[in-house]
């Protein structure tokens, strides 16, 4: 597998021509997904307005709000026209089934794909770097675009980044850990393709954890960019928010113990069985050992755990994912 890791003014990877052509004029798809909204949803749109990539559309699947997020996409739609960005209907399941209802929807086509949350501001280059580096390589690999994210606070203001991750992006780390966040990726029609193959209705615990398994499990490129291209916004009413801190790690801590991680992997491994006749050999044979040792007890489970390879990208992460194993928690 491809996995190019960028970092400012160090770029490994140089765009052949052809690729330029290509990046100038390719289509983006913005798979924009909300719920109750209204707070940061101008500011959102306004960002995506702004960049420097101006070959896209926005695809809003609203999830049931109950406040104006429906009227403010509504405005913009009747002002920018439906050729530009359009608003749709969401299943009400939870966010990950939201992304994905509308990631395989028939009449949503173009050459790159970008999810796309409701609060957070786009970097004005964030589509055009991914673009550029996407349209690098073989298009008919899977290739996944992802970044760090300037980390916001509900006021706008910066208050950190996430995390820097520097060990491989494998399927090994991704059956345990997703090495960032949907709101920074971007990907090629070969992954989509084989998103809306599995389909919309796997129980995978996130949409972008499904789609780093996927690209990971065949072998597909990976580009983690180092530099943030989100500004990422933490508030309360995050599905997920960030991993960073004592406070939220002590709050995932708790989490683990209470079995909710282990019920992820639980669902990952189910949706994995759809798609997984597409991953090569060698990776498939790894998603067997790692199921096989989640059913083993003591001595085999750790054995099992060590032979299938899995690991997660930092020394006190690891060290988390061992005393999950010896307590079943994964």
């Amino acid at each position: 597998m491809t996995v190019n890791r960028i970092s400012k003014g160090l770029d490994p990877d140089h765009v052949p021509m052809d690729g330029v052509g290509l990046a100038a004029t390719a289509s983006v798809a913005v798979l924009l997904c909300t719920r109750d909204g209204e707070r940061f949803l101008e500011e959102q749109i306004a960002s995506i307005s702004r960049q420097t990539h101006q070959n896209f559309k926005i695809y809003v699947s609203d999830d049931g709000s109950s406040d104006s997020t429906r009227a403010i996409v509504t405005a913009h739609v009747e002002r920018l026209g439906h050729e530009c960005i359009e608003l749709t209907h969401g299943p009400v399941e939870g966010f990950a089934r939201n992304f994905l209802s509308v990631s395989c929807r028939a009449d949503v086509n173009a050459d790159y794909y970008a999810w796309c949350d409701q609060d957070d501001i786009w970097n004005e280059d964030k589509l055009q770097i991914a673009v550029d580096k996407l349209a690098g390589g073989d298009s008919s690999v899977p290739a996944l675009y992802c970044s760090r994210t300037e980390l916001i606070d509900e006021h706008g203001q910066s208050i950190g980044f996430s995390s820097f991750f520097s060990k491989p992006a494998t399927f090994q780390n991704a059956l345990v850990q997703n090495i960032a966040g949907g709101n920074t990726m971007v990907f090629n029609q070969a992954l989509m393709d084989l998103i809306r193959e599995a389909g919309d209705r796997v129980p995978a615990a996130s949409h972008d954890w499904w789609a780093y398994m996927i690209v990971s499990g065949c072998n597909g490129r990976i580009y983690y960019d180092a530099t943030p291209t989100v500004r990422y916004r933490q508030h309360s009413l995050n599905c997920i928010g960030t991993n960073r801190g004592f406070r939220n790690n002590s709050k995932r801590a708790k989490e683990l113990w209470r079995g909710r991680y282990q019920r992820w992997i639980d669902n990952n491994i189910v949706s994995l069985q759809v798609i997984s006749h597409r991953f090569t050999a060698e990776n498939r044979k790894i998603l067997e050992r790692f199921s096989e040792a989640r059913k083993n007890r003591f001595f085999g489970r750790l054995w099992g755990f060590m032979r299938s390879g899995v690991y997660r990208q930092t020394l006190i992460g690891n060290l988390g994912l061992v005393v999950a194993v010896i307590m079943r928690r994964v």
